[in-house]
């Protein structure tokens, strides 16, 4: 097992894990045996979404885990299809009994989608849920500016969290300028590129020689280093320890930099535009 990682304290006094384990697309026994494994490698943060269709089986998982449940921060994401008030509420109680859990320790919303335009009202019912003690923390996923300050606006609480595709290609150098402004922990999805990921790329290449790691440990370094909890998934052990053994090593101020350097206007792996992607 890895040394424990730090953690960083988030708006609303929790804490959040430096690096979490990310559970899409994992299903069934699949799942739970990633992330049994991965919490047996040191995870401390396990992140699932109701339309990842897994939440049951990370549910089993922590429970074979065997690790007491208040050393676990567990995300789960609302979906689109309820962003209505009371059907928010009455996700995020599906979520709890699919999870067999009696508390979610962070719950976002997936992705705003704008043209429903109800995303602030769903904002309110964790905000709400919050205070119920059914919910730990709230946080969004895939917000803009925009979006923040609306919910912001809406409920006077800021999110604690904003989750958002952030790798060296995209590497969102304007929002994490706007969450540092608002006090938000970045989230970072996709955190090494999936199958656009940068490890050819010299700087990375180069800085993984020098350091005497792998390209992909130097992404996540680079992630750490600029502040954000990156949530890599891999359902083999030995990659999930090696994604966390990212804390012997230092990039120098001039690798960060190189390595944002990457960053594409076209860099989203997908055109998940949060102003024109949606998913219900």
């Amino acid at each position: 097992m890895n040394a424990p990682l730090p953690v960083h304290t988030l708006n609303d006094g929790t804490t959040l894990p430096a690096i979490g384990f990310g559970t899409y697309p994992l299903k069934d026994e699949e799942c739970v045996a990633a992330v049994v494994s991965a919490v047996d490698a040191g995870y401390r943060l396990i992140d699932t979404a109701v339309n990842y269709g897994n939440e049951r089986a990370v549910g089993e998982a922590i429970r074979r885990s065997g690790v007491p449940r208040g050393e676990l921060v567990v995300t789960s994401k609302l979906p689109g299809r309820a962003h209505a008030y009371d059907d928010a509420v009455a996700s995020v109680r599906g979520s709890l009994e699919a999870l067999g859990l009696d508390r979610i320790d962070l719950h976002l919303i997936h992705w705003p989608n704008p043209s429903v335009g109800k995303y602030a009202e769903a904002y309110r019912a964790l905000v709400d849920l919050q205070a119920e003690g059914l919910v730990r923390t709230v946080g969004v996923s895939n917000f803009t500016e925009a979006h923040l300050e609306r919910v912001l606006d809406d409920t006077g609480v800021t999110p604690a969290v904003n989750q958002v595709e952030l790798h060296p290609y995209f590497p969102q150098v304007e929002m994490r300028a706007v969450h540092e402004r608002l006090g938000i922990r970045t989230e970072s999805w996709s955190p090494l590129g999936k199958r656009q990921a940068p490890f050819a790329e010299p700087v990375v290449a180069e800085a993984a020689a020098r350091h005497g790691v792998t390209p992909g440990q130097v992404v996540l370094r680079w992630q750490l280093q600029l502040g954000n909890v990156p949530i890599p998934k891999s359902a083999t052990p030995e990659r999930q320890r090696q994604n966390l053994d990212v804390l012997g090593f230092e990039l120098s101020a001039e690798e960060v930099a190189a390595i944002t350097g990457l960053g594409r206007a076209d860099g989203r792996l997908f055109g998940g535009d949060p102003d024109t992607h949606e998913e219900m």
